[in-house]
């Protein structure tokens, strides 16, 4: 990337390397508060609430929180009272080590509006730790012709306290030989050296020993000793001498152990073991020591641990070497460590909210801090989200980022999110360091529950058994939760005078409808009503939708007979004219029926009549007619009754009784009796007509015995073939003769009649009856139609002779 070439895209990707105001969000300048070290948990820092001008509740409400840089929970806020308390002991040696003052950097954040307030903890030390000497013991070898003012530096103790509570001076057991100089470094470090007062002889005093005392500044002070052993020793005339009085190198940090740093060199101009040098550290910390390693033949240094620029960007090593005599002398070697991208940026999360609700404006999801503990091009970052996704980030002071909404989101279009926090250095290689945020969207009841139609029809058999399902309406809610739980109700209908509740049930929780009791379709064929869907929202969401409940016709009920009608009265009697025509219009049978469509389709049908053939009833109207001319020989009186059936399945059916009455015309009077007066007249003449049929039967047997025996007599001397009646076959046509029942006799009845060519008198023989229609056949022989004559029991018998 080219420099310059870096921009805010969206405020999505940014590169920071200093932020000085000029931000979006609200940035207070610093607040500066202090609390001794090893306080207890608990203790009282500062209210807040009181320095920052907010009320007390406020905190609380606006979400305050404290987070600290190095993401510890050193502090705790009491967002009711606006108190800022210790939340551990504070041990300043451990947070800041050595340095001086021990500033805990930390920020107080709030919101709405979002704000951040920038403060410092300075951590004031106690003088909790005494000086501590490396070595117990500390060996100088000095020569007895040491000139007098002669300075020996020594190894300085250790105090973890700063300020007054380190080391403030050096003390020794009082001594004719040397006394105690106080030297200061450049870099505010106090070293003890050891001045020669008087002269050393080794013949007199081989050895020497001194408590060397280390004091601090505290109150009361605390002190550390060591021994310090003097040996003399005899002439030795030269010291080694190093070949540098400073050595420099620069080491990078990823650099592997056991690698060389630098090597020192030392000659001594001496022979013998007086020219032999070793090499050691002097006065090295602790940090030194655990780091470096020296040969102590050859002056090499290498790598005992890896280096960490983050932690310690320089070394000063203090190298001694003594010759054999115990001459010394002394180098300093000093190591600066090289940066290098070994440290991904770093994503400290001060506040995260992984909930938000739909139709909320623009919200802070999180709040963050990001870092790199390189330095140059490879603590410079940049930071960015997805592009695709409806959130912003925004940079603020001091590394922080916000990460907020563009705008309202819709539950409904979308639930969840994954949001993927990216962090690149801009070292070589390049680090990058991801963080995935799953925000979920919290349902807000802004959805009313939907129908799966606006309107219903449902289609119910009638007589219905009660609690039938009838159907069921289906709402659907997009919200979730509670505010997607829908519940069925039945709306009062529009019509007052629909029993909607005595009609019609539903199931609050499914939306099935039930009929409470059975249907009429030809009391209530149809009816609507509407139902209701609320969800338990709040405040709560409703719709409706149109039922429309259609009742289906069954087939129970008969057809009812209009005309002629059936109310037990003395029965309407038709009067026909014997000189109607085939098809006269007698009556019309009238009738209707309840039920619908093809149930209630009629057809008719002459089920029984006085004389079948005479009468027809029309199958679609009902009409009654004449089927033939009338003649004389017809009875007066005809009793019809008419089949009513419906269309149905299966159909049903009635019958009507029609009373026809044949007469001459329309001109004589006629009055019909009434029911019963016609059954007695009728009983009446039958008896007279059995009476007259019985003699004339009986005449008529007499006079066809004589006449048969008469022509028996005449034709003896005829051909055999003569003496009986013969009709070739296929010379005559078949006829039959047709026997109505009348009176006591309920059926009709057919004879087979034979009749001789040769007689005179027209004579004919009865054959057995044919059950229930028997056909009459008889001879033909002029093909003279004799006319229909009625005998004496009422049979109308129409017949041909030959």
């Amino acid at each position: 990337m080219e420099a310059g070439g870096l921009r805010f895209r969206r405020q999505r990707q940014v590169l920071f390397i200093f932020i000085f105001g000029g931000v979006s969000l609200a940035v207070s300048g610093f607040g500066r508060y202090s609390v001794t070290e090893e306080t207890e948990r608990g203790s009282f820092v500062v209210n807040l609430a009181k320095d920052l001008g907010i009320a007390e509740g406020e905190l609380a409400t606006r979400g305050a929180r404290v987070v600290s840089d190095d993401n510890k929970q050193h502090l705790l806020l009491d967002s009711q009272t606006g108190d800022l308390l210790t939340n551990e002991k504070l041990d300043r040696e451990k947070l800041c080590g050595s340095t001086e003052p021990c500033m805990l950097y930390f920020q107080i954040l709030v919101d709405n509006p979002f704000q951040i307030y920038r403060a410092e903890l300075r951590i004031r030390d106690i003088n909790d730790h005494s000086p501590v000497f490396q070595d117990k013991e500390m060996v100088l070898k000095i020569l007895e012709n040491t000139a007098e003012g002669t300075i020996f530096r020594l190894e300085r103790a250790q105090d973890s306290d700063g300020g007054l509570n380190g080391i403030q001076k050096y003390t020794i057991n009082p001594s004719s030989f040397f006394h105690i100089k106080i030297t200061d470094s450049d870099e505010g470090v106090i070293y003890p050296e050891l001045v020669l007062d008087k002269a050393l002889d080794w013949e007199e005093q081989q050895e020497l020993r001194l408590t060397l005392t280390a004091l601090d500044g505290g109150s009361p002070p605390r002190s550390g000793t060591t021994t310090i052993r003097i040996v003399v020793v005899d002439v030795n005339d030269n010291a080694p001498q190093f070949a540098e009085a400073q050595y420099e190198t620069q080491v990078r940090e990823d650099t592997p152990i056991g690698s060389l740093i630098v090597k020192v060199s030392a000659g001594d101009v001496d022979s013998g073991v007086y020219a032999e040098v070793s090499y050691s550290f002097f006065d090295a910390s602790e940090d030194i020591r655990t780091t470096f390693q020296i040969n102590p033949f050859s002056g090499e240094i290498v790598l005992k641990a890896l280096l960490d620029y983050e932690l310690i960007k320089s070394y000063k090593i203090n190298i001694q070497a003594i010759d054999g005599g115990g001459l010394s002398a002394r180098c300093t070697v000093s190591v600066e460590v090289l940066d290098t991208n070994d440290n991904p940026p770093e994503l400290i999360m001060s506040s995260l909210s992984n909930y938000i609700e739909e139709n909320s404006p623009e919200t802070v999801l999180a709040v963050f801090r990001i870092r790199d503990r390189d330095s140059g091009e490879n603590g410079k970052m940049v930071c960015h989200i997805q592009e695709d996704l409806p959130f912003l980030l925004k940079p603020s002071v001091e590394n922080f980022y916000v990460l907020m909404t563009e705008g309202a989101l819709d539950r409904e279009g979308r639930a969840e999110y994954n949001i993927t926090i990216s962090v690149t250095d801009l070292g070589t290689p390049r680090l990058k360091t991801e963080h995935n945020i799953r925000v979920l969207v919290s349902d807000v009841n802004d959805n009313a529950p939907t129908f799966s139609q606006t309107s219903y029809t449902l289609f119910v058999p009638e007589n219905n058994s009660p609690a039938l399902h009838m159907g069921s309406v289906s709402a659907t809610d997009r919200d979730s939760g509670s505010n997607a739980q829908v519940t069925y109700s039945l709306l009062p209908p529009q019509d007052p005078h629909l029993p909607l509740a005595s009609l019609v049930s539903i199931n609050a929780d499914n939306g099935h409808l039930f009929a409470l009791k059975s249907l009429d379709y030809e009391a209530l064929r149809t009816f609507e009503f509407r139902v209701s869907a609320i969800d338990s929202g709040s405040p709560a969401l409703s719709s409706e939708a149109l039922v429309r409940v259609e009742v289906v016709d069954e087939n129970d009920n008969s057809p009812f007979v209009l005309y002629p009608l059936q109310n037990g009265s003395a029965p309407c009697t038709e009067l026909v004219p014997r000189a109607a025509e085939a098809g006269y219009l007698v009556t019309k049978v009238v009738a209707v029926d309840n039920d619908s469509g093809q149930n209630a389709w009629l057809s008719y049908q002459l089920l029984k009549a006085t004389e079948p053939g005479l009468f027809s009833v029309w199958a679609h109207n009902g009409e009654v007619r004449t089927a033939r001319l009338l003649s004389e020989r017809d009875a007066a009186k005809h009793r019809l009754v008419v089949l009513v059936k419906d269309n149905g399945e299966p159909p049903m059916s009635t019958t009507v009784t029609l009373h026809v009455l044949l007469v001459d015309g329309f001109s004589q009077p006629y009055l019909p009796l009434p029911e019963v007066a016609l059954d007695e007249a009728q009983a009446d003449s039958l008896t007279i007509y059995l009476v007259i049929a019985l003699a004339s039967v009986s005449s008529l047997f007499l006079f066809s015995v004589l006449l048969f025996v008469g022509v028996r007599l005449c034709t003896r001397n005829r051909a055999a073939s003569v003496g009986r009646c013969s009709v070739p076959e296929g010379h005559f046509p078949s006829h039959s003769m047709e026997v109505s029942g009348t009176g006591t006799l309920s059926h009709s009845y057919q004879y087979e009649v034979c009749l001789t060519g040769g007689s005179e008198t027209s004579e004919f023989k009865f054959f057995n009856p044919i059950m229930p229609n028997i056909q009459a056949q008889g001879c033909e022989r002029n093909n003279e139609e004799n006319p229909n004559f009625r005998n004496s029991f009422g049979f109308n018998i129409q017949s041909k002779f030959c």
